[in-house]
């Protein structure tokens, strides 16, 4: 049962946004997640020049929460720049959904306006997923 509040985890995705190595597409991305023990694992995105070496925010904490032994997201968040939500491009949306149940909350805002976040279930983010 997930023990912090969406604005609790929307605030700790902004703050580790901050921290993200963006030089070249200037896009900083913050995540924040969850497990159903009520543990928090925070991730933000690390550009490399050859792109296909970038690791994405969500991708960042949810490989943090495996190195640590945890294997079950509870709800996740993902702030980013710009004036819109930053849904998770399609290589997160799978790899949470190898870690997360179909009605897990996710949470999306722009950084400037966390307080404006949407919310939809992975379901409603990834529809017709695949699983093995």
């Amino acid at each position: 049962m997930p023990k912090k509040t969406p604005d609790e985890l929307l605030a700790l995705a902004a703050e580790t946004a901050r921290n993200a190595y963006a030089p070249y597409s200037k896009f900083h991305v913050g995540s924040a997640l969850e497990t159903e023990d009520g543990t928090v694992f925070s991730g933000c995105n690390v550009e490399n020049a050859s792109y296909g070496l970038t690791i994405c925010g969500e991708r960042n904490a949810i490989f943090q929460m495996i190195a640590s032994g945890q294997k079950k997201i509870a709800q996740i968040a993902v702030v980013a720049g710009g004036d819109t939500p930053p849904y998770p491009c399609g290589a997160c949306r799978q790899v949470i959904n190898e870690f997360a149940d179909p009605d897990c909350p996710v949470y999306v805002a722009p950084t400037n306006h966390i307080d404006r976040y949407e919310t939809m279930t992975l379901s409603e983010l990834l529809p017709k997923s695949f699983k093995l």
